[in-house]
C-alpha cells in the first residue's frame, strides 16, 4: 500500500496553545532535555508550571524529553532514568513508585499504517504502583502496565501487562513471577 501524504490529515489533533509549545520546547532544552545537572526542584517546579501533575520524592535525571507536561501526571516517588523519552501525544498516568530506566520511551502516538491517509492513533498509557520500566525498553500506546509489573531491559510492551509478572521480549510476553 502507497502512503499518500496528500491525503494526510491530522487536523483533530491540539496538543496545546501554539506559545505554550513553543514556551515549553524552550524551557525544556534548558532545564529538562539538557546534561546540565540542575536541580531536581527547579525541574519539579518547571514541569508543574507547565501543568504536569507531580508527586513528592521525584526523581529526574538529566536529558529526559517529555513532550507535553500538561498531559502528564507522576505520582509520589518516581524515579526518571537519563535520556527517558516521554513522547505523550495524549495523556500519561504514572502511578506511585514507579522506575523509568535510563532510554525507555513511553509512546502514546502512533499512526495507522492500514490507512493509506496514514491517519494518527493517540492512546493513553498508565503505569500503576510498583512498575518497573527497563533499560532502552519502550511501552506503546494504549498500555496500562498493571502494578508491580516489571518490562525488561529492550523489551516492547504491545498489550497490557499483568500484574506481578516480569516481562521481556518484542513483543514482552511474560516470563515469571515478581514477588
Amino acid at each position: 500500500m502507497k502512503v499518500r501524504l496528500d491525503q494526510f490529515n491530522n487536523d483533530w489533533f491540539h496538543p496545546g496553545a501554539y506559545l505554550k509549545i513553543v514556551f515549553w520546547t524552550l524551557f525544556s532544552i534548558v532545564f529538562i532535555r539538557t546534561a546540565f545537572p540542575w536541580p531536581m526542584l527547579i525541574k519539579k517546579r518547571l514541569l508543574q508550571t507547565f501543568g504536569c501533575k507531580v508527586g513528592k520524592g521525584f526523581v529526574i535525571k538529566p536529558r529526559v524529553n517529555i513532550k507535553y507536561p500538561w498531559k502528564l501526571t507522576i505520582g509520589d516517588y518516581v524515579w526518571l532514568g537519563e535520556q527517558v523519552w516521554i513522547d505523550n501525544l495524549g495523556n500519561l498516568k504514572i502511578h506511585n513508585h514507579v522506575c523509568i530506566s535510563q532510554g525507555a520511551m513511553l509512546l502514546t502516538g502512533n499512526h495507522d499504517y492500514r490507512k493509506s491517509s496514514f491517519d494518527l492513533k493517540v492512546g493513553e498509557i498508565i503505569l500503576k504502583n510498583g512498575v518497573w520500566i527497563g533499560a532502552n525498553s519502550v511501552v506503546c500506546p494504549g498500555v496500562v502496565c498493571g502494578e508491580n509489573s516489571v518490562l525488561s531491559v529492550s523489551s516492547v510492551a504491545t498489550k497490557d501487562l499483568i500484574p506481578n509478572k516480569i516481562y521481556q521480549g518484542n513483543p514482552a510476553t511474560p516470563k515469571k513471577d515478581r514477588f
